[in-house]
């Protein structure tokens, strides 16, 4: 009688058990402003949700929905905060219309490399500022990868000095677009998948998109000839993991704990893979006869002086901006002696 009494509750402990794992699987699907086969952009999406099913024994699936698929890119803010979709794959830049703070989580003119931010976001307050501001809209967001710098740009024409770049209709993304603005550039609107065709039709002049990896495959080259480096407005460009709030405030501990660490894991895959893979590309954009340029100092000089102007502006006309442009300056000037010291230059 005692042995089977002990049958029983056991039974009853496993199917408890049993029934508690199955309640705590997660599967939500991940609206992505980037197409899956769009290099680092969009595979890094991809990695994510491979990584986090397997670190947490299939307990969280994100399902990858490419593009307009589900929700348009522009729309995954919305989406995700009435929780039409659990989670979205973005950058936060893409939201600096209604919160112009985050464009300093994305990419930053003059700004950080990938090592740096990192620093600054994970151990310096970066992070509990941008959480601040996506909590007012009932929002989560984890920094879940980077990429390498970008390209500064394809040009039509040679630059050989700023007199060249007024007057050009140029697709820009983020606040290096508001810093082409006080150079005397058009800022155009031109969504990725479209920009090619806006340079044949010569609707516009210049384009800056991503790196060499990601461009090598675009064929801008068709059109415009000259390349130029570095990438002053972007020298590392930062994305996310977008939850809803309340979801993830529904996760045990554990589960966020293992969305945290795949999102650090992430960030490593972006550098790494990124690094690695722009040498090829860069030979491959040469061998089609594309002419690599270096911005002149002179050039760099003036778009940096540009750049602290429109970061002043934006300080005054936002004070989570101003809070978090503040926060970045002030980490940058206390690491500044130790990267100098600590690293060959």
């Amino acid at each position: 009688m005692r042995t089977a009494y002990r049958v029983a509750v056991l039974a009853m402990a496993l199917a408890f058990t049993a029934g508690a794992t199955a309640e705590a699987k997660v599967v939500w699907k991940m609206a992505s402003a980037f197409p899956s086969r769009l290099v680092q952009l969009g595979s890094l999406g991809k990695t994510l949700a491979r990584n986090v099913e397997a670190i947490s024994g299939g307990d969280i699936r994100l399902e990858f929905v490419e593009p307009a698929q589900l929700i348009a890119p522009h729309d995954i803010f919305d989406a995700v905060r009435k929780g039409t979709v659990d989670a979205g794959w973005s950058t936060p830049a893409y939201w600096q219309e209604r919160e112009p703070a985050l464009a300093l989580f994305s990419a930053i003119p003059f700004g950080p490399d990938a090592v740096e931010y990192a620093a600054w976001y994970h151990r310096g307050g970066g992070k509990a500022i941008m959480d601040k501001i996506y909590a007012r809209h009932g929002l989560k967001s984890l920094i879940c990868g980077v990429i390498s710098p970008e390209a500064s740009g394809w040009f039509r024409k040679e630059i050989r000095s700023v007199d060249d770049l007024k007057g050009l209709r140029m697709r820009f993304f983020g606040l290096g677009a508001k810093v082409m603005e006080k150079m005397g550039v058009s800022i155009e609107l031109v969504p990725g998948k479209d920009i090619l065709s806006a340079l044949e039709r010569g609707e516009i002049d210049a384009t800056e998109f991503y790196q060499p990896a990601i461009d090598v495959h675009l064929r801008f080259d068709r059109v415009a000839k000259h390349y130029y480096f570095p990438g002053w407005h972007q020298q590392s460009t930062l994305f996310e993991l977008l939850m809803n709030r309340k979801k993830w405030e529904a996760l045990t501990d554990t589960q966020r704990a293992q969305l945290e660490v795949a999102c650090k894991a992430n960030y490593v895959e972006g550098i790494s893979e990124g690094e690695a893979i722009q040498g090829a590309a860069l030979a491959k954009l040469k061998a089609r006869g594309v002419k690599i340029h270096r911005w002149p100092p002179e050039i760099l000089a003036a778009l940096e002086s540009a750049w602290v102007e429109v970061a002043k502006e934006m300080s005054a006309g936002n004070a989570d901006f101003k809070r978090a442009w503040r926060s970045l300056q002030s980490f940058r000037k206390a690491y500044k002696p130790w990267r100098r010291l600590g690293y060959l230059p």
